[in-house]
């Protein structure tokens, strides 16, 4: 059984800021105003990490008066962690059956 990851959606979570904006995220839905205020990110710095998320569909918008919310698309975050989940497992069969490829 051969699994894949999602490579794409590993690389928009492997900046450090997106994972930090993610994270914090999963705990509550908040405007840009407050991942400012939580992260220490300049504004253009911010919005254009939420866009990259917001283009890989990790979060959403939704528009409260002048401001907008973002919210974790927890189904992306569980997929991943399926496909992970997956790779583990496919990894402790090859182990337990200790298939080698000869060389050559």
């Amino acid at each position: 059984m051969m699994t894949s990851v999602d490579t794409g959606l590993m690389r928009v979570l492997a900046d450090p800021l997106r994972l930090q904006i993610v994270t914090l995220l999963a705990e509550e839905t908040l405007c840009s105003t407050h991942l400012i205020e939580e992260t220490g990110a300049k504004q253009t710095n911010l919005s254009n990490h939420l866009k990259v998320l917001r283009e890989a569909g990790v979060v959403e918008t939704e528009p409260c008066g002048r401001f907008t919310y973002y919210r974790l698309k927890p189904d992306v975050i569980a997929a991943l962690a399926g496909q992970f989940a997956d790779l583990a497992e496919t990894a402790r069969a090859t182990a337990e059956s200790n298939v080698k490829r000869s060389c050559p």
